[in-house]
């Protein structure tokens, strides 16, 4: 990939724009609005963490496909943080977890033509590094410092993470993702265990039994063992 650093950035997504090159990342010691998924805010520490954004442009890939590279950004931080011996997984859809705590996040958001194919994706990532202190209202956020009690070097990982995603994107076809799928289902937080989860009909136990190639989750409910297929936003995970 293509680097670039930038000191200080509204957000790395919104830099990457400005470029607009395929392949092409920016990453920053600072952002100023750092976005999350539902519309928050990524609180990071200035020079702590891994806040960095790229571009890819997929010829050919239909919208109902973006889901792969979503599963590919995962997999590839998964990967990179097990080459600094920390194990963590993949709470869906694209949250990484270590144990039940939070230590990275992924924002993707697409540019699709009128024929429903991807011209672009914009793929944001933080992952907390060296903080050791949060003070934001995220419930449960940990850095890689906190569980290894030592100080990274963030371009190392940067450039593990690079090495990482770019090996699995030209190494599999995005239209024939089994092996991606059988990937992130094997990293995946919670998977085949019962647990608490909330969906708009209140709090219930269920096991996640799959995820669809749109990336819905299917959760079978313990009462009534019914299947369930939920979309982004539509169930949520109960972690004390």
């Amino acid at each position: 990939m293509e680097i670039h650093y930038e000191n200080t950035v509204t957000s790395t997504s919104d830099h990457i724009l400005v470029l607009d090159k395929d392949m092409a990342l920016v990453y920053s010691d600072y952002q100023t609005k750092g976005r999350g998924q539902r519309g928050n805010s990524w609180e990071s520490e200035s020079g702590k963490n891994l806040t960095f954004s790229f571009m890819l442009k997929p010829k050919e890939m239909r919208a109902d496909k973006q889901f792969v590279i979503s599963k590919l950004i995962s997999i590839s931080l998964i990967n990179t943080l097990k080459r600094h011996n920390i194990v963590a997984t993949i709470k869906w859809p694209n949250d990484i977890y270590v144990a039940d705590k939070k230590i990275a996040g992924i924002l993707i958001e697409n540019v699709v033509t009128s024929s429903c194919r991807l011209s672009k994706l914009i793929c944001g990532i933080g992952l907390n590094v060296n903080q050791s202190t949060f003070v934001s209202n995220a419930p449960n956020p940990i850095s890689m410092g906190q569980i290894s009690n030592c100080v990274f070097s963030r371009e190392d990982i940067l450039d593990v993470f690079c090495e990482e995603f770019k090996k699995l994107y030209t190494l599999n076809n995005i239209n024939d993702s089994s092996t991606i799928d059988k990937l992130y289902w094997e990293m995946l937080y919670r998977r085949e265990q019962w647990c608490e989860y909330v969906d708009n009909q209140g709090r219930f136990e269920g096991m996640i039994v799959g995820v669809g190639q749109c990336g819905e989750l299917m959760i079978e409910k313990r009462e009534g063992n019914k299947r369930f297929e939920y979309l982004f936003k539509e169930v949520s995970y109960v972690i004390r």
